[in-house]
């Protein structure tokens, strides 16, 4: 018979990378751990993940059969909550510019008319691992391809848009075209330890890349638009994260007629035993207040969808 202990341990060891972490998590030795997730691996009669003396990393088989533990886990807690009457939890990942300047303020109001609800947010511009990461929902820019993936859709029209403060265009000039921003200071952006320093733009139904160059580098998308108001440079960033900026005059958009990369905006679930009513209330709020957003980026801009 198949532990519940045993699972737990087999899901945070996979979010965690390593037995001793999990160990250290959950209070127990290496070695109990350990043992947890072969006890789990004779019931099923498979291997969950291959072991070296350095690396410990999922099988193929330890993938698959992960969602599946994820998900029970979760059935088990919402049962739990129900018959206990326990306060609904509700753990939400995103990115920090968005996060903080946007969406904290929406989560917080949101919180305030559930008083029954424990909000759990985590603010990162790493890709959030809704199978092996604590979270319920991950809000993402981007094509999510992963068909194991649940994904609602928020803002499917936003798109990146190139700004500059009006301090930096009165000091090095506004660029006309694409191929004036090599001469340009700007902003590239820095994940997972590459530079993302070849922006991509659609031009005549191709996928043009342009090369920048910029002296200032981060992480973190929300210290690049902070130097983009500071007037060191231009950013290249999704119209959500500087609605307000550009519609209070902090922020210019540059190129107005050239179309910047699609950046739609979906709420990530690991599986449909996600779709809790907290869930589902919050996907619409969300959904309401993002595409009301992005249908100002009409004004700013020359460019129109197709």
């Amino acid at each position: 018979m198949i532990r519940i202990e045993d699972l737990e341990l087999f899901v945070r060891t996979a979010a965690l990378g390593s037995f001793s972490n999990a160990a250290r998590e959950a209070d127990l030795l290496p070695g109990q751990v350990s043992a947890a997730v072969q006890r789990l691996e004779r019931e099923l009669e498979i291997r969950l993940f291959a072991r070296t003396t350095r690396s410990l990393r999922l099988t193929k088989e330890g993938e698959q059969y992960l969602p599946y533990a994820t998900e029970v886990l979760a059935m088990l807690k919402e049962g739990r909550e129900q018959l206990h009457g326990e306060q609904e939890s509700l753990q939400v990942a995103a990115p920090s510019d968005l996060g903080r300047n946007v969406l904290l303020p929406w989560l917080t109001e949101f919180r305030d008319s559930h008083p029954k609800l424990v909000l759990r947010l985590s603010l990162s511009d790493q890709v959030t691992d809704v199978f092996r990461d604590p979270v319920d929902v991950a809000i993402r820019y981007g094509v999510v391809e992963s068909a194991s993936y649940v994904v609602l859709p928020l803002a499917q029209n936003n798109r990146r848009v190139l700004v500059a403060s009006p301090e930096y265009l009165q000091r090095h000039g506004r660029p006309r075209t694409l191929d004036e921003l090599v001469m340009h200071e700007c902003l590239p952006y820095v994940l997972g330890g590459r530079v993302y320093d070849r922006w991509v733009f659609p031009a005549n139904g191709v996928r043009r890349q342009v090369a920048v160059k910029g002296s200032l580098l981060c992480d973190d998308a929300e210290i690049a638009r902070r130097w983009s108001l500071a007037g060191k440079g231009i950013a290249y960033k999704s119209w959500l994260d500087v609605y307000h900026d550009v519609t209070a005059g902090r922020l210019e958009v540059l190129i107005p007629d050239q179309p910047g990369e699609s950046s739609p905006l979906n709420m990530v679930c690991p599986h449909r035993r996600q779709f809790t009513p907290a869930v589902r209330y919050l996907h619409s709020e969300l959904r309401e207040r993002t595409v009301a957003m992005t249908a100002t980026m009409r004004e700013h801009t020359a460019f129109r969808e197709p």
